[in-house]
């Protein structure tokens, strides 16, 4: 659209199901470059991506005229894919149903990346359920806790 001028942060966080350790530590870095092409070729600027065996986080630029719902179920679907190609674990990898999304402005940027790129640290203190509660409460997003981590 001309004219349309927009400056749209959001931090995408969601867990592998039922919150399994799956994301091995040799081939994370492969998955996270396809998690950049996905998100590349639907248009959308990759600024950080980091994560834990049971879990990610994802800051996108994101334009205005794509839906979150939409980039975060193609880059949940075509990982899946590809992560189950690869054969990489026994059985069938899938990602927990559902996604945490919460926006940022430009000023915050620096403490979301360094955030996102230590996660490894962050965890030695904190599950990802804390973790997960702590943004829950931090942006005042409304819950079901029967809800919050349902594994089926």
């Amino acid at each position: 659209m001309a004219n349309t001028y927009s400056q749209l942060y959001i931090h995408i966080v969601f867990a592998v199901k039922g919150r399994q350790n799956l994301i091995a530590t040799v081939w994370k870095d492969e998955i996270y470059k396809f998690i950049t092409g996905i998100i590349t070729n639907k248009q959308q600027k990759l600024i950080a991506i980091n994560g834990m065996p049971d879990h990610i986080h994802i800051l996108i630029g994101l334009k205005p005229d794509k839906s979150i719902s939409d980039l975060v179920r193609d880059i949940k679907a075509n990982s899946s894919k590809f992560i189950n190609n690869q054969n990489w674990i026994n059985g069938k990898f899938e990602w927990q149903t559902g996604f945490g999304a919460f926006s940022y402005s430009h000023s915050q940027l620096t403490n979301v990346i360094n955030y996102i790129h230590n996660q490894e640290e962050h965890h030695k203190t904190k599950t990802f359920k804390e973790e997960y509660l702590e943004f829950l409460k931090l942006f005042n997003v409304e819950f079901k806790n029967e809800y919050l981590f349902d594994d089926v």
